[in-house]
């Protein structure tokens, strides 16, 4: 598994445009929308600047789960890979942890890299175990998220996953506050918001490092128990795990006959 893990993460960062996808693309979004006014302050204390490198980071690793597992599964099962794992020895599962590992790796270097420009431009000031804990908590979605890049690589064709990661990926971080802070969204997508996973995962990231006045300013959203938001995490990853166990037997069944 750690061997399928190393040769995954060589293979990215051996591709220059993925690297620059997973995490230049965030980085450059955070220095876009986050330092102009970095400086800023909320109501409770919190710099905009932080605010900001939460939603970004939170940005990134949906986008990293979504894409490492939906679309480049979904490109690798149109090519026959699992068709090919399927006659080896080694299991389909050792490969497919090999991508998580992979995704995690790139997860901790997308949020590195956006703390590190927080901190050293956008003057965010955290303590070390409050970084430790949202790089935690982002790791975490990349494993609640990858059932629903995992759903659509298996049960989207393969020629249409990308499509189809785009239009679910996009209205998903967009309507959960992500690029701009949803108390500016108009009030029927808030209303919406609050019946996405991803809204959820971001209330639970602001809750690591911002006091619960500051979550309320600036998700324009009542502050609820953790349990809520973990429920709605957990009970999707559950879910659309579901779906694409079914979509990876269906397939199974398919090949054998």
């Amino acid at each position: 598994m750690l061997l399928a893990a190393a040769t995954e993460l060589r293979t990215r960062l051996r591709t220059p445009d993925f690297a620059i996808g997973v995490i230049a693309i965030p980085v450059l979004l955070y220095a876009m929308f986050g330092l102009p006014n970095a400086s800023s302050v909320l109501p409770g204390g919190t710099t905009v600047g932080l605010a900001m490198a939460v939603s970004i980071s939170a940005y990134g690793v949906v986008s990293l789960a979504i894409f490492t597992f939906g679309e480049d599964v979904a490109k690798e099962r149109g090519r026959g890979w699992f068709r090919t794992l399927g006659a080896t020895p080694l299991p389909t599962w050792v490969a497919l942890a090999g991508k998580t590992t992979n995704a995690l790796v790139l997860g901790i270097l997308v949020v590195v890299a956006i703390a590190l420009l927080a901190v050293t431009v956008g003057g965010a000031q955290m303590p070390a175990a409050s970084w430790l804990l949202l790089g935690a908590t982002m790791l975490a979605g990349v494993l609640a998220f990858s059932t629903l890049g995992f759903a659509i690589a298996f049960v989207a064709r393969p020629r249409t996953a990308a499509m189809i990661a785009n239009l679910v990926f996009l209205p998903l971080a967009f309507m959960s506050g992500f690029f701009v802070p949803l108390g500016e969204l108009p009030q029927v997508l808030r209303d919406l918001a609050e019946f996405l996973p991803t809204f959820h995962f971001g209330q639970l990231a602001y809750g690591v490092v911002m006091p619960g006045a500051d979550v309320e300013f600036w998700t324009g959203a009542e502050t609820q128990p953790v349990w809520v938001h973990l429920a709605w995490v957990a009970g999707s990853a559950v879910i659309l795990g579901a779906a694409a166990l079914l979509g990876a037997r269906r397939e199974a069944v398919t090949r054998r006959g």
